[in-house]
């Protein structure tokens, strides 16, 4: 490789000024190479017919860190022992909190509503605190959670208490997972300042 070669990869690299406008890290752009295209792929949801989402095209500058976060990413969401619905709840509450509206209105439209949270409670979700009309007692419980988690990286006595009458421990570290994983994530959308998918949900 020439030296103008070389500049020219690094330059698509490089990661844009803040003031620049627009996602701080651009997400790769089609077309994509075999290997690229197969990890995105595996990480859509089925049968469906989007783009790649935005946020995985941003991991997929980093390869080596792409590859080795899908297989997280897709156990959690797939193959996972928590309740689908507890899932949706946590990931809601955690990514709302964390302010990425990205992930949020990703989820409130491909997984949300599939495991049985209309729009009522999504935006309660939001914006409500977990004593809301909104929520039953259960969900009331994964709110708190989230919250503590978000605020406080830990759980109090009660609520793990609370949360120990429900789930085993499989399911209690899966739940501290779930939370952490997304929470990490609303970091980096926040961060590189990631747009909206043009057919995602907006906070209420």
């Amino acid at each position: 490789m020439n030296n103008s070669q070389s500049t020219e990869a690094s330059d698509k690299n490089r990661a844009l000024p803040a003031e620049a406008g627009g996602p701080r890290i651009q997400p790769l752009s089609p077309p994509y190479d075999g290997d690229t295209a197969r990890l995105l792929a595996k990480l859509m949801p089925p049968k469906l017919d989007i783009e790649p989402l935005l946020l995985f095209r941003v991991f997929a500058r980093h390869r080596d860190l792409f590859g080795r976060l899908s297989p997280m990413a897709a156990g959690l969401l797939t193959k996972g022992l928590l309740p689908a619905r507890d899932r949706e709840v946590v990931i809601s509450r955690i990514t709302a909190r964390a302010g990425a509206e990205y992930e949020w209105g990703v989820h409130a439209v491909l997984f949300g509503p599939a495991v049985g949270l209309d729009q009522e409670l999504l935006d309660a979700l939001a914006t409500q605190p977990p004593d809301a009309p909104a929520f039953d007692e259960h969900t009331g419980l994964l709110v708190t959670a989230a919250d503590e988690l978000h605020d406080q990286a830990t759980l109090s006595p009660d609520t793990w208490a609370r949360l120990a009458e429900t789930y085993d421990e499989p399911r209690l570290l899966e739940l501290l997972l779930v939370a952490g994983w997304y929470r990490t994530f609303s970091t980096v959308i926040t961060s590189v300042a990631l747009p909206l998918e043009p057919w995602a949900a907006q906070f209420p």
